[in-house]
């Protein structure tokens, strides 16, 4: 059996609310012909003539009569179903949201996330996720709302957003013998022992091509996974870390930073949803909270 033309509840809500072919067809856009022809259509398909002639008017029949309400509730669900989305009150959300991002992030960033949202949608649960790989499958998968960070997989389907700019500083403990001159240069950095922050465990990091254009290397003899956990191992020795200044600002009691002595690129921090968000009022709301509590002072 072929699927009905749906088009037909239109013209169904329209003649019942109406009880005239003209005035239906007036109110469709319609001609009078065209809209006494989808009148025979509807008749055929329903097994009922609806409308019958009582003088020089129209009048429903009892089945007429029982289908007006469930017809115009019907239309009425479809014009809302292809209408935008409505304006939603954020203060009344239930919903909870997961977000991956990495550990330094979360360290710098939830807590200021966490009291704008609260703040705003007591309703609304944060999950903050690791960012164990920088696969994108997650959010397509739906398991994920954003993903937060500075390198992901592309995938041209994404939507991303720069949240905001950070550089890498050469970070020692309060005391370390570096703290002694008033300039780090690349053969005092490169003489030094290093940690190295690598979610993958990679030894060798784009700091080190811009080292061996000078002809120098360094001595790596730690790889950890975050920001935080290099800073720990810095407070406690005499290694020297790569770290986000951010990361450093803050708030890291015993740390100091030097510029690195070598030409580096700026870090962007992302973020990224899957399109199907993209108009999603509570999502977007979301996304406007993580760009400001980026963005506002520490």
């Amino acid at each position: 059996m072929a699927d009905p033309d749906l088009n037909l509840l239109l013209a169904l809500d329209a003649l019942l609310a109406e009880g005239s072919v003209v005035k239906a067809a007036k109110r469709l856009g319609l001609s009078d012909s065209a809209m006494s022809r989808t009148l025979a259509r509807l008749r055929d398909a329903t097994g009922d003539p609806l409308l019958v002639r009582a003088g020089r008017g129209l009048v429903p029949t009892p089945r007429a009569i029982a289908l007006r309400e469930r017809v115009h509730g019907l239309t009425e669900e479809a014009r809302a179903v292809l209408r935008p989305a409505a304006g939603i009150d954020i203060a009344r959300l239930e919903r909870s949201f997961t977000l991956r991002a990495s550990e330094s992030f979360i360290e710098v960033f939830a807590a200021r996330l966490v009291t704008r949202v609260t703040a705003e949608a007591p309703g609304v649960l944060l999950r903050f996720a690791p960012r164990p790989d920088r696969d994108v499958q997650a959010l397509r998968d739906g398991r994920v709302d954003l993903e937060i960070g500075a390198h992901f997989e592309t995938a041209p389907e994404l939507k991303v957003q720069s949240l905001l700019r950070d550089r890498l500083v050469c970070a020692v403990r309060d005391g370390h013998p570096l703290t002694q001159h008033k300039v780090l240069t690349p053969d005092l950095y490169a003489a030094g022992r290093h940690v190295v922050t690598s979610r993958g465990g990679r030894l060798r990091e784009p700091v080190d091509d811009a080292l061996a254009a000078l002809g120098l290397t360094r001595t790596v003899v730690a790889v950890v996974p975050s920001f935080p956990a290099a800073l720990a191992i810095v407070r406690a020795s005499d290694l020297i870390a790569l770290v986000s200044e951010g990361q450093v600002a803050a708030g890291s009691a015993g740390i100091r930073t030097f510029p690195l002595p070598v030409a580096m690129d700026d870090v962007t921090v992302l973020q990224m949803w899957h399109p199907r968000h993209d108009a999603d009022p509570a999502h977007r709301w979301l996304r406007g909270q993580v760009l400001a509590a980026c963005r506002e002072g520490p």
